[in-house]
């Protein structure tokens, strides 16, 4: 794995994000735990020895202090995990103001930390990365939640566009773009009962596995950090025969729809 310092984590008090700042810890790195949940966050810094910045990721004044306190705490970050995201189960009548929540921490959280971030960055000589955590969803889809699909398709284009604008500029941008993980939100989370919950828990993995897959990542620089090797082929499914790709979809939410008959 590629040496990193000093990594901020957002989303840190538990499943992925929590996996991630350990496993950097694990490698001798200075790390930030930040989360929405104070005590949470507390609790993981305290386990590996970091520093615990209790922050709202889909707030910029908080993620702006985050980025103040990293420079400040750890004298600049070598890693940014912009990790936090929320799932919301329903169609298109979910109510505005949970599409607003979830375009709020599922998208603009990333630009947030782009926004305060990348004026210290870039340019500096070194180069730096970005790690954003989309989900699988975000390069297909995800049946049963409108909200959760639109908003990670929207947080994979801008971390695409993240990377084609910056590249040359020292920004290393990656997606990690995980199918199911056995955190809060698939277990206990909107997507039992919905037409994918048989799909994300059929080889689901443990968070500890996909930060695995994410510190290997670091080796290298690859856009995509699939811990789920079938989703390439998915992915390439879609975008080689959208309509074979939608139909199978269709299939999966009319099955659906007949068992909860």
């Amino acid at each position: 794995m590629t040496a990193v310092q000093r990594v901020v984590v957002t989303g840190a008090g538990g499943g992925i994000g929590a996996a991630l700042a350990r496993r950097f810890a694990a490698d001798g790195a200075e790390v930030i735990v930040s989360d929405l949940d104070a005590s949470a966050a507390q609790a993981v810094a305290s386990d590996i020895g970091g520093l615990a910045v209790p922050a709202d990721a889909a707030n910029e004044d908080d993620t702006r202090r985050l980025i103040e306190v990293a420079w400040t705490e750890l004298g600049g970050v070598d890693l940014f995990c912009s990790n936090a995201g929320v799932l919301t189960a329903g169609d298109e009548n979910t109510p505005d103001e949970a599409w607003t929540r979830d375009w709020t921490v599922n998208v603009m959280s990333h630009v947030y930390v782009s926004r305060h971030l990348l004026p210290r960055w870039l340019d500096q000589g070194e180069r730096k990365r970005l790690m954003i955590t989309v989900s699988a969803a975000g390069l297909l889809s995800l049946l049963g939640s409108a909200s959760y699909a639109v908003t990670k398709h929207a947080a994979l284009a801008y971390a695409e566009w993240l990377r084609a604008t910056y590249a040359h500029r020292g920004l290393i941008v990656q997606a990690l773009c995980p199918q199911g993980v056995r955190t809060d939100m698939l277990t206990r989370g909107n997507t039992r009962g919905s037409a994918s919950a048989a799909l994300l828990a059929d080889g689901a993995l443990e968070p500890a596995e996909v930060a695995e897959v994410a510190a290997k990542a670091l080796e290298g620089e690859s856009f995509l950090i699939l811990p789920h090797p079938e989703v390439t082929d998915y992915y390439k499914l879609r975008a080689a025969d959208p309509d074979r790709w939608l139909g199978g979809m269709n299939k999966m939410q009319r099955a659906h729809e007949g068992n909860a008959r």
